[in-house]
């Protein structure tokens, strides 16, 4: 791997004994261009196994000379779980810029998926698997593994891939407990592997922006952070409440599986160590006690209300067409999608589903230096999109994921900066979505991590962010300490 042009010198560590403990990591993290500093674990912390090295890390700006460098010959990737993700997200990079990436296999469970990807890619019978354990009953066969299964899903293929030597785009969230996700960054350092998290609004226009203003000093050294992030209310029924991510134990807390771009965008910006959290959140709406009187089990079953419900899935599936990626649909027309709401979990009333995820939660986080960052995460907003106010010592910065406002506290100049016209990609999340695989493909054909800025090293800490505040929550608000301790 090629070592970085600037690395932060390390800091002194307290015994000879840690220093060679440190040492290994140490070296990794130079070739990465993050430095690292041993912290103790506050006694009070919830999460057992917390142990990575690294509280200190800091990260330096991509080169745009090497980003822009094409692989010299396509990088050769196998789809885990053809879904929206896998497909619409990440694979479609490579049907757009086939010179760089190619799919060459794929495991998903659900035929007209896995049928879907073999076609569009030219996928022979013998690289087309039912579930990602029959990937490995073969020799390895690609460079890189694109992850995007459900997220209990995420642990099993990924310490599997890295243990056969391949390199991955691992979806958010890494895995289910802060013990699987040191699992997999154990074997990832052991392996010399690459593993990109798909943070990916670290590689839109718009937060890439905002990170530069910053480094800038535009508003002078930052202070404090206000952010909200209004999920929709719509979008809460559909992925939070009916599907996937509805379930902490089948899913991930809120906290991680919406929020951790969230918590993750905080540490980037800031550039420093999280130090502790507090959080405070429930669910107040989508409980079986709310049920409208007269409403059923599902809403094809003669809901009395279903006309009147904001939240009724005949409307929004069958009537509006909408949200149906992730509905299992061989075709969408009138029958299927009245199957699936006969049969499937989205058909069912948004009252009486197994969801236990909060919709709304409030996070304080204080870093480095005291600087201080307050988090909301609202689902029952009527509108979607990011709004971010950052203070500094001389000026502030509001952003809305479609424009920025800087203005100079000195002098009174306000500056307009307008994402949309600096939009070069249609792809999801602001063009974050092929803007990371556009990183990946670069970094795995170089073996170069430093060409990514959500390498698992430097993910860790704002997933350790997302579990340490909902241990608070669950805890009554207690502050957790949020230290990454040096591992024995």
């Amino acid at each position: 791997m090629e070592a970085c042009l600037v690395c932060k010198e390390f800091e002194s560590e307290k015994s000879t004994k840690m220093k060679k403990k440190q040492w290994k990591r140490r070296e990794l993290l130079k070739s990465l261009g993050v430095a690292a500093a041993a912290a103790p674990l506050a006694a009070s912390s919830p999460v057992k196994g917390m142990s990575m090295e690294g509280s200190a890390m800091r990260e330096i700006p991509l080169s745009s000379v090497k980003r822009d460098r094409k692989p010299g010959k396509p990088v050769t990737a196998i789809v885990i779980g053809a879904g929206s993700r896998g497909w619409g997200a990440y694979s479609s990079y490579g049907l757009k810029y086939p010179d760089e990436l190619q799919v060459v296999g794929v495991a998903e469970p659900i035929p007209y998926r896995r049928e879907r990807m073999a076609k569009a890619f030219n996928i022979p019978e013998q690289r087309q698997f039912v579930t990602w354990e029959h990937v490995f009953e073969v020799p390895k066969f690609a460079d890189a593994l694109i992850v995007t299964t459900p997220d209990d899903l995420h642990y099993g293929p990924a310490m599997a891939g890295l243990e056969d030597g391949y390199d991955l785009l691992l979806e958010k969230v890494i895995a289910q407990t802060w013990e699987e996700c040191n699992d997999i960054l154990q074997l990832t350092e052991k392996k010399n592997a690459i593993v990109a998290v798909c943070h990916v609004l670290r590689y839109n226009a718009y937060f890439r922006k905002l990170r530069e203003l910053i480094d800038a000093g535009a508003i002078g050294e930052v202070v404090s952070v206000q952010h909200l992030e209004p999920v929709e209310r719509i979008h809460m029924s559909h992925s939070f409440v009916r599907g996937n991510w509805g379930n902490s134990r089948k899913s991930n807390p809120m906290i991680l599986s919406k929020s951790c771009h969230d918590t993750d965008m905080l540490r980037w910006l800031l550039n420093k160590p999280c130090q502790r959290v507090s959080s405070f959140g429930s669910l107040s709406l989508f409980r079986e006690e709310m049920a409208p009187a007269g409403s059923t089990e599902r809403c094809t079953d003669g809901c009395a209300i279903e006309r009147e419900c904001p939240y009724s899935a005949i409307k929004l599936y069958l009537e509006q067409r909408a949200w149906l990626q992730h509905l299992t649909l061989e075709e969408v027309n009138k029958n299927t999608i009245l199957r699936e709401l006969k049969n499937g979990p989205y058909g069912r009333c948004v009252y009486r589903c197994d969801n236990d995820v909060v919709d709304h939660q409030i996070s304080n986080f204080e870093f480095e230096g005291g600087i201080t960052a307050a988090f909301s995460m609202e689902a029952l907003s009527s509108y979607g999109g990011r709004r971010t106010r950052i203070f500094g010592t001389e000026g502030d910065l509001f952003g809305d994921e479609q424009t920025l406002t800087i203005t100079n506290a000195i002098s009174g100049k306000q500056e307009v900066w307008d994402a949309r016209k600096a939009l070069k990609d249609d792809s999801g999340h602001g063009g974050g979505d092929h803007g990371l695989v556009h990183d990946f493909v670069r970094a795995v054909d170089a073996n170069d991590p430093s060409l990514l800025t959500s390498t698992i090293q430097v993910s860790m800490e704002s997933h350790l962010m997302g579990f340490q505040a909902e241990a608070s929550r669950l805890d009554g608000g207690r502050v957790r300490e949020i230290s990454l301790q040096q591992q024995g």
